[in-house]
């Protein structure tokens, strides 16, 4: 592979700027443009050793420096590695990367250092999955889960899913291919038992997966309720800046604002609505099927009601479609005498908040209630899967799963069974990158950033 090169720092002014050179020859090119203040080259280092000196752009001296040396196999990417270290202002590094360049590395793709560590079989798809995820981390459980990942904790678990149906496949099999030997054909029952624990591994974690997402990825979030119940102020608080339009009128906001906000562990992907009712407007009655969208599709409900009214028809419709919904019903403007009670709502919902949206007062409470929603029955040290790709690898291999358990108990062939099976292996094995296309493998890197 060609030497490539990158900044691995942020894009902005720090104390320190990384730029990363990786590949067979690293060494000899960082050689180029680091002149040491010792007599020995880059080249004539040992790995897991370090350099100072300076950097120069053919005779133009740039920085100071420190290089670091790493030697293959024992780099993040599996290749002889160089690391120059120099100060952190943007003009150097970039003037640092291009001289780097000039002696003969090629800019990195995006991803490319950790795809180079996959290739090379330093970790597997999902540990480099997990990279991006402790760099993107909101929260201290979100950091826990990415790091537990980037570990081979979920890898280890993966392996001996992956063990456990190797077995069942090989000895159905090995019967298959041998019918007429003297060779016990697999026991029903047993195969039965086994494709059931193995069903009941993936949905929990699939289960733990959708339940962590509100930590790792962002739960898709709907403020809503009737006209003027303090949606827009709900959300302006929330957001911490004045995000929708808020006054006396009712209808004032027409479409749906959106903003993401972290309240605590969580990441919410915030939805202000239209308020809930019939409209002879055909601008606000677009607003209002748009929020009704919003609803059925969001991930958590902000259930908006004006404590200092009685209930209306729109109210207990709304609690109605709240059923059975992760939701936290909000009894607003407890500022102003109250005229609903919490017992009035709190059977649709397994928590209920009083706010005064426009005091600020119970905003702790409502962050409180939206963590216990939203962790729902996420175990603190879970394994989370790290991404969408990887839960559509795991609802494939349960499906396949669940087919080859529906296959036995009508009774199927144990030949077909075992085609079932190895559709299951294949998902399973794309997980965590044993079997995946060069596509998979593209569009994963794609999300990175250059340097990483």
């Amino acid at each position: 592979m060609s030497v490539i090169a990158a900044i691995s720092t942020p894009d902005a002014v720090g104390g320190i700027g990384v730029i990363r050179v990786s590949g067979a020859g690293a060494d000899a090119i960082a050689d180029r443009v680091f002149r040491p203040v010792g007599k020995k080259r880059l080249t004539e280092l040992p790995g897991y050793r370090a350099a100072y000196g300076h950097v120069y752009d053919g005779e133009a001296l740039l920085d100071e420096c420190v290089a670091l040396v790493f030697r293959a196999p024992h780099s993040f990417t599996g290749e002889d590695t160089v690391e120059l270290s120099c100060h952190g202002g943007l003009y150097v590094t970039r003037r640092v990367l291009r001289a780097v360049l000039d002696a003969g590395a090629r800019p990195a793709d995006r991803g490319e250092f950790t795809k180079r560590a996959f290739l090379n079989g330093k970790i597997d798809l999902a540990e480099a999955e997990s990279v991006m995820n402790v760099i993107g981390a909101a929260g201290d459980r979100a950091l826990r889960a990415a790091a537990q990942t980037g570990s081979g904790a979920l890898s280890r678990k993966l392996a001996a899913l992956r063990g456990r149906l190797t077995h069942l496949s090989a000895a159905l099999a090995y019967w298959s291919d041998d019918p007429d030997e003297d060779v016990p054909e697999a026991d029903p029952d047993a195969l039965g038992a086994s494709l059931d624990g193995l069903i009941g591994e993936l949905d929990t974690l699939t289960r733990d997966y959708d339940n962590g997402k509100a930590f790792t990825e962002g739960v898709r979030c709907v403020i809503c309720g009737s006209p003027n119940v303090g949606k827009s102020t709900l959300m302006n608080l929330l957001a911490g800046e004045e995000r929708s339009i808020v006054t006396e009128i009712p209808g004032t906001t027409r479409d749906v604002v959106e903003e993401t906000v972290r309240l605590g562990d969580v990441l919410l992907r915030l939805a202000d609505t239209a308020g809930l009712r019939q409209t002879g407007d055909v601008v606000e009655a677009i607003g209002v099927q748009r929020a009704r969208e919003r609803i059925g599709q969001a991930e958590l409900i902000l259930a908006v009601f004006d404590a200092s009214e009685p209930l209306t028809d729109a109210d207990r419709e709304l609690l109605e479609a709240c059923g059975g919904r992760r939701c936290v019903i909000v009894l607003n403007k407890t500022d102003l005498p109250p005229r609903v009670q919490v017992g009035d709502v709190a059977a649709y919902a397994s928590e209920t908040v009083l706010l005064s949206a426009k005091t600020g007062e119970g905003a702790q409470a409502l962050t409180e209630a939206i963590n216990r929603v939203c962790a729902g029955d996420a175990a603190e040290n879970a394994l989370l899967l790290t991404g969408e790709r990887q839960r559509q690898c795991c609802q494939r291999a349960r499906s396949a799963l669940a087919d080859a358990r529906e296959a036995l108990a009508g009774g199927v062939t144990l030949d077909a069974v075992s085609v079932l099976l190895d559709e299951a292996l294949r998902a399973m094995m794309e997980m965590t990158g044993e079997n995946v296309s060069d596509a998979v493998i593209g569009e994963v890197f794609a999300r990175f950033c250059v340097g990483k």
